[in-house]
């Protein structure tokens, strides 16, 4: 393997240069962003040996790691673009609509749909964290319908940033991410407007703020620019996930206006279970 090249320099993309620079220094990286501020810090930063607008034709393996409603028609282009022996990789949040734009591509076998499960609230290259990915889960959807030969050049880079390899189907990848990320991302801005919205009243409200406060709203520093496609990508699962979430807080609410302590207590105990769900995961 020679060349890599990436299209989206932000945290996912840079980070996963950094790591794989380390790994396999042998790969030389090119990229395209298309924030010029972020192509340029890329550069400084080394993320990338050269800024280019499209793979080399003998790139082996092009990374999509740009905004989900982006995504569709990067990768089409990409397929297009580029050769035979060049796999195509995408770090999406979201999968079923992307599987579907290219699923009658006449070179479908060159993609292989991929979503690393690692993040931070930061945004741009110099968020980018050489250790970003370690041991993280990487999840491919339709692994079958990816050649077995680009498949492997694929394995070998995974292997090498030590990620934990999981299979799903799109649909099911998507339906379990409103819930397990996508929820809690808008749960975590919801909060930040609703503390922000009382800071209209109350100037002092952050004064008060300690590390529960940092903890739970932090996800509310994420960038729009990535999160607002991934709600409409996702929308069905998301409502679903929003839907049982909004039952679940009004319950808890009145619960609250009744004075039921034991309720409170009871609930809140049997939601102390995820502690064990959590530190086994």
């Amino acid at each position: 393997m020679k060349k890599i090249h990436i299209v989206g320099i932000g945290l996912l993309g840079g980070s996963f240069a950094l790591a794989l620079k380390k790994a396999m220094p042998e790969i030389v990286f090119t990229g395209h962003d298309a924030s010029e501020k972020n192509l340029s810090d890329a550069l400084a930063l080394g993320l990338i040996n050269e800024a280019r607008t499209e793979a080399d034709p003998d790139t082996d393996i092009v990374i999509l790691a740009t905004p989900a409603d982006t995504l569709p028609k990067i990768l089409e282009t990409t397929l297009n673009q580029t050769g035979e022996n060049t796999l195509i990789i995408d770090f999406g949040s979201t999968k079923a609509t992307l599987c579907k734009a290219v699923e009658n591509h006449p070179q479908r076998s060159r993609y292989l749909a991929g979503h690393p499960i690692a993040g931070t609230e930061y945004s741009g290259p110099k968020a980018a964290m050489e250790s970003l990915l370690d041991r993280k889960v990487f999840i491919i959807c339709e692994m079958e319908k990816t050649d077995v030969h680009l498949k492997g050049m694929a394995y070998e880079v995974l292997e090498a940033l030590n990620m934990k390899l999981r299979f799903m189907d799109p649909e099911e990848h998507d339906a379990q991410l409103a819930f397990v990320s996508h929820l809690s991302h808008i749960s975590s801005f919801m909060l930040g407007k609703t503390v922000l919205d009382k800071m209209e009243d109350d100037k002092n409200v952050f004064d008060m703020a300690g590390s529960g406060f940092a903890s739970t709203v932090r996800l509310a520093k994420s960038s729009p620019a990535m999160w607002a496609p991934i709600m409409l990508e996702n929308k069905k699962n998301i409502i679903e996930g929003l839907n049982r979430y909004i039952t679940n807080l009004s319950k808890f609410r009145d619960k609250i206006q009744d004075d039921d302590f034991e309720g409170l207590f009871q609930e809140m105990q049997k939601i102390n279970k995820i502690r064990d769900i959590l530190d086994l995961s």
